[in-house]
């Protein structure tokens, strides 16, 4: 007993020493002590994160607590002096959806923000630095502002903790927390809150009062938590839907909208449906989004009725309110659970240039190098890897053509996170017909330096073991692939000369013993070379072959011989997807600013 009260005491004079020193820090301190003191503070936010045999007992009771999470969240808010009134005075725009929510929030503050509205946005995952995931008119916080208001909540927290059974909040309940005290202490006009898993139970959902909500496109995700069908997961997703609070939804499967509908009339919410966005009026401007892709439609028009719905209730007052939601839904009560289309509205400039103007990394993007170009998307369902395959073919192709006739090869680098299955997910990639796979788990390098991507909710063992996994699925996958559709490689062969992988049968000897890089390669017989690396930095030097001078790998490590498509290849196309987290490593490697973006 002794023992413990004395580490307990212990701990807490090195958690005041740890603060004191970086608010001097940033007080009269040096830039290397502000730097410093940012690193003291995502390490000590790394220690809120669930360990990885807390997260596997949640998802193996599918959470069976989460119902405590609203009134444990009420409570923690509390304790740094934030109540739910200061957070509906937030006017917040609240979003759920399993596939562009993160599009389409970073749409909507686009546009409010080319509108003159001072914007907060909060979002997850970050990919390069977590202060990304807290933005100011859209712009992250400074290193020196997230570890002043970090520290001021944190300081909070842990003064309490004996008072509320030394509870402290985990790492996402933390910042979300810390998102609307920033918010409120930098007098935001709008909040704009994407949801982290689900809906109903997430802690993003102690909102009570959003001025709208929105649901992007449902897709299988988190089954773990949400359920393995689209009813299931609907469900959890429209439990942001608040009585007299208009929803609005892109077209969803009949399923999912069903259960939407049904549980907006459960909830007294009037929903409507976003029209297809070239039934806008452009005032014969041409439509250009600032995020690639022909999805990201769906989610321009799901931000431009979220940012209507928006405007108008910040213009109105309550007897106007009301007459202006019977009004758009053309008399209809909203709550008989139909859904209404919404308004064709018309696109002022001010408003497109927010949609032009914005920026989100890691959708649909492409980064080049010398002799190599990477295309970067975090797809990491079915349906998402589906469309970035489809992107990915017309771009390598649109790039071939500008090859001059020299030869080029295309690379997969994949992993995947979570309670994903790998063969629907990489069963959506085989159209893009490989010369060269790559598996790596999401462990940016051997010495694990950055702080901003540890990942303490999985082990690395586990981690190593999924990519294998990965690798294993692949080959398979790729070898029914190749005997199934011998007709259609042929026709790609004589297009692209390094789909012929049959002259690498068998060339590759390597194994974790040759090469401290790779944990395995394809010993056994395939169409393709396919190797799983350690790091995403020893992924990045092997398919760049060296000749990258953003990627550095220690100089006493070797590497391995790239196969005969890669050496002799005048260009390589690397199409990195699969998760987030994976192409968040990749970036912080490539263009570490991109989340000054």
């Amino acid at each position: 007993m002794y023992e413990e009260a004395r580490c307990a005491m212990v701990g807490i004079f090195e958690r005041l020493a740890l603060r004191s020193y970086c608010s001097s820090a940033l007080v009269g301190g040096s830039m290397a002590d502000r730097s410093k003191a940012y690193e003291d503070t995502i390490k000590t936010l790394n220690t809120l994160q669930s360990n990885a045999a807390t997260i596997e007992k949640i998802r193996a009771t599918r959470d069976q607590n989460c119902h405590q999470n609203i009134p444990d969240m009420i409570s923690m808010t509390g304790r740094v002096g934030v109540t739910v009134d200061d957070i509906d005075d937030l006017r917040v725009i609240h979003v759920s959806g399993t596939k562009g929510k993160g599009s389409t929030c970073a749409f909507v503050e686009s546009i409010l923000r080319s509108l003159g509205y001072r914007t907060g946005f909060y979002s997850s995952p970050h990919l390069v630095e977590v202060r990304e995931r807290i933005r100011i008119n859209g712009r992250p916080l400074s290193c020196t502002d997230f570890t002043r208001y970090f520290w001021h909540n944190y300081g909070l927290l842990d003064a309490s903790k004996s008072e509320h059974g030394g509870a402290m909040p985990t790492y996402f309940r933390f910042l979300t927390i810390m998102a609307f005290h920033v918010f409120i202490q930098e007098k935001v006009d709008v909040a704009i809150i994407e949801v982290g898993i689900g809906g109903q139970y997430d802690c993003t959902n102690i909102v009570r009062n959003p001025i709208v909500c929105g649901v992007t496109s449902l897709g299988i995700d988190h089954t773990g938590m949400l359920g393995d069908t689209l009813d299931k997961i609907a469900w959890h997703k429209a439990g942001i839907f608040k009585p007299n609070v208009p929803a609005v939804s892109v077209h969803q499967p009949k399923d999912g909208m069903e259960v939407l509908k049904d549980r907006a009339k459960e909830i007294s919410c009037p929903l409507f449906l976003a029209p297809n966005l070239d039934a806008y009026d452009w005032k014969s401007r041409c439509v250009e989004l600032g995020i690639p892709g022909v999805h990201q439609q769906l989610n321009a028009s799901l931000a431009l009725q979220l940012c209507h719905f928006w405007i108008k209730d910040h213009k109105l007052g309550i007897v106007d309110r009301q007459k202006f939601y019977r009004d758009w839904r053309g008399g209809g009560d909203g709550d008989g659970g139909s859904v209404v289309k919404g308004r064709c509205l018309t696109v002022s400039a001010a408003m497109a240039a927010g949609l032009h103007k914005c920026v989100w990394p890691a959708r649909s993007q492409k980064l080049s190098g010398p002799g190599i170009t990477y295309y970067l998307d975090g797809a990491h369902t079915a349906e998402s890897l589906q469309l970035c395959a489809d992107w990915f073919n017309v771009e390598t192709s649109k790039e071939a053509k500008s090859t001059s006739g020299n030869p080029f090869v295309r690379v997969l680098l994949f992993n995947m996170t979570g309670d994903r299955k790998p063969e629907s997910l990489l069963r959506c990639l085989l159209s893009c017909h490989f010369d060269c796979a790559i598996f790596c788990p999401n462990i940016l390098n051997r010495s694990k330096e950055n702080s901003d991507l540890m990942n303490l909710t999985v082990t690395e063992k586990s981690q190593t073991q999924r990519c294998e996994e990965n690798r294993r699925i692949w080959f398979q996958l790729h070898s029914e692939y190749s005997q199934t559709n011998a007709s259609s490689l042929n026709v790609s062969r004589s297009l692209h000369p390094f789909q012929d992988h049959k002259k690498f049968n068998g060339s590759l000897n390597l194994d974790k013993s040759d090469d401290p890089f790779i944990l395995s390669s394809n010993r056994e017989t395939s169409l393709m070379p396919i190797f799983a690396f350690n790091t995403i930095l020893e992924s990045l030097f092997f398919v760049s072959r060296g000749q990258d001078p953003r990627i550095k790998v220690p100089s006493d490590l070797g590497i391995s011989t790239p196969p005969p498509c890669l050496q002799v290849a005048h260009h390589a196309q690397v199409l990195c997807v699969g998760s987030l987290h994976l192409v968040g490593g990749i970036l912080s490697i490539l263009d570490p600013t991109v989340c000054e973006s």
